[in-house]
């Protein structure tokens, strides 16, 4: 065989591997796509629970005020539980939305900067709004609760509880103490990482992963 025949047959493999590899390439990030899909739905399926339950309570919120619109400090916990059931909604649509914009047909640097744009959202901004609204959300809950029992017995609640405003204040800045410190001990440990995936969800943390092996496998 002469040389030129020999460079000509090497090109001809050479065109045939790319192809090859563009084609392996396809079939790989085709089936990683559609993982990538499914993986994502039992986020999607949580965040639409929790729309459902964030519609419960605010409508629970709007009840209790509406019918103790005549006691402020009953009002004021009904309208606290209503914003909170509110931000129940709202947050977990903004996640949906940011599933919802992510292209799977998109570079794979594209769809990781969309899926870091999920993580950054339920980690920097999700995770600190509910962990503080949480750990305070109790004492109106509470109240309401104990309304109900005095509404069942005719007995004025607030009338009761007129020396009781510096506990619960007290009680709400431990809660808040108790979330500080626990986040700190968690940092100190070294967990920090693993809070964080915690609070992007697992559904994140395997579309990432999923995607690490998308690159790799063009790498290689």
């Amino acid at each position: 065989m002469e040389l030129d025949e020999m460079k000509q047959a090497w090109q001809e493999l050479s065109v045939r591997l790319d192809r090859q590899h563009a084609m392996n390439l396809q079939i790989f990030r085709g089936g990683q796509s559609d993982r990538l899909r499914r993986g994502l739905r039992p986020l999607v399926w949580g965040q639409a629970a929790q729309m459902a339950l964030g519609i419960a309570i605010m409508l629970w919120g709007i009840r209790f005020w509406s019918t103790h619109a005549h006691v402020w400090q009953a009002m004021a916990c009904g309208i606290a539980v209503q914003a909170f059931g509110t931000l129940e909604i709202i947050f977990p649509a903004r996640v949906l939305s940011l599933v919802q914009a992510i292209d799977y047909t998109a570079p794979v640097l594209e769809i990781q900067r969309r899926v870091a744009r999920l993580r950054a959202w339920r980690v920097k901004v999700e995770a600190p709004v509910f962990a503080v609204l949480g750990s305070i959300i109790w004492i109106p809950v509470m109240l309401m609760f104990i309304q109900y029992g005095m509404d069942r017995a005719g007995v004025d609640l607030w009338s009761r509880l007129t020396g009781t405003l510096p506990w619960l204040l007290l009680c709400a800045a431990a809660s808040l103490a108790v979330v500080a410190i626990a986040y700190a001990v968690v940092r100190w440990l070294g967990y920090r990482r693993w809070l964080e995936d915690s609070f992007a969800s697992s559904a994140v943390k395997r579309a990432e992963i999923m995607l690490e092996e998308i690159v790799r496998f063009e790498r290689e």
